[in-house]
């Protein structure tokens, strides 16, 4: 299945896609929340659908929020491209690094990217993102994959003065309003043949600047589950996201480049869709 949530900022309903038509199934399902995947939402949300049941079709020009409601948590994986280590001359990790972007950095995955106030670095990394099925605490990493509910495209966007020169931990440059565009759907685990092989690209104003494979994680997603469940627990709905790989604007040679207001930001990743975001400026 692939699922959506759609609506208004604030009042999405949940819904699905099959091929390229969105259906609301809202008279099912409440939303694609917590309750939802931790009372086994997904089976019994599948059952349902196999008995064909007339669904009311929604409109394509209709905003696409989050595919899931505001989680308990976003966890993030720093520096898990080989090549984006070397890009920002950090080595490359031995233990996964773990920083957590705000839950009210999500959003719908075409809704704009706000800069935020006195920014001067706004910067893209287009990523891998995951959610949790099941409360999960110690986990052994061949049984990680029961604990996934499906995947998605993330943009985690970050302020590199706010996270670098600002001094304390990195959620500062992370966790600003609208930083965490998740989508356009959420495919589950069934909809995708080889997680570990999947192309990704960004693109800004049109040029490519991110173009790579999720072939070339450090850390797969099974040990990702079992490594953070060994420090905290996952639960049904939590957000994961695995990780950039190089041409993030802080790794351009000669200088770096930003974002600025005016700029298209679009990205994608087979098989889990597109998003574009359109970068305006801070304002009251």
């Amino acid at each position: 299945m692939k699922l959506i949530r759609f609506g208004e900022v604030g009042k999405e309903k949940p819904g699905i896609l099959i091929g390229e038509k969105r259906f609301d199934v809202s008279s099912i399902v409440t939303d694609y929340n917590e309750a939802f995947f931790e009372n086994d939402g997904l089976e019994k949300l599948k059952k349902v659908l196999e008995s064909n049941p007339v669904l009311p079709e929604v409109d394509a020009a209709v905003r696409l929020g989050s595919p899931v409601a505001r989680p308990s948590k976003i966890i993030c994986i720093g520096l898990n491209y080989v090549d984006h280590c070397l890009e920002t001359n950090a080595p490359i990790p031995e233990e996964p690094i773990i920083f957590f972007k705000s839950t009210t950095a999500l959003c719908g995955p075409n809704d704009d990217v706000i800069i935020p106030k006195n920014s001067e670095k706004t910067d893209w990394e287009i990523e891998l993102a995951f959610v949790i099925s099941k409360k999960a605490s110690y986990v052994e990493e061949a049984d990680a994959l029961d604990y996934v509910a499906g995947y998605c495209l993330h943009n985690d966007y970050s302020e590199r003065a706010f996270q670098i020169e600002r001094g304390g931990q990195w959620a500062k440059g992370k966790g600003c309003d609208t930083f965490a565009p998740l989508g356009p759907f959420l495919a589950t685990q069934d909809e995708i043949a080889d997680v570990n092989n999947l192309r990704m690209w960004l693109t800004v104003n049109g040029k490519i600047f991110q173009s790579s494979n999720t072939l070339n994680l450090v850390f797969k997603i099974p040990f990702l589950v079992h490594y953070l469940s060994q420090f905290m627990t996952l639960l049904p709905g939590d957000v994961i996201s695995t990780g950039t790989p190089p041409g993030v604007g802080l790794g351009i040679k000669p200088e770096p480049i930003y974002i600025k207001a005016g700029d298209v930001i679009e990205l994608g990743m087979a098989g889990l869709g597109s998003s574009k975001q359109l970068a305006v400026a801070y304002s009251k």
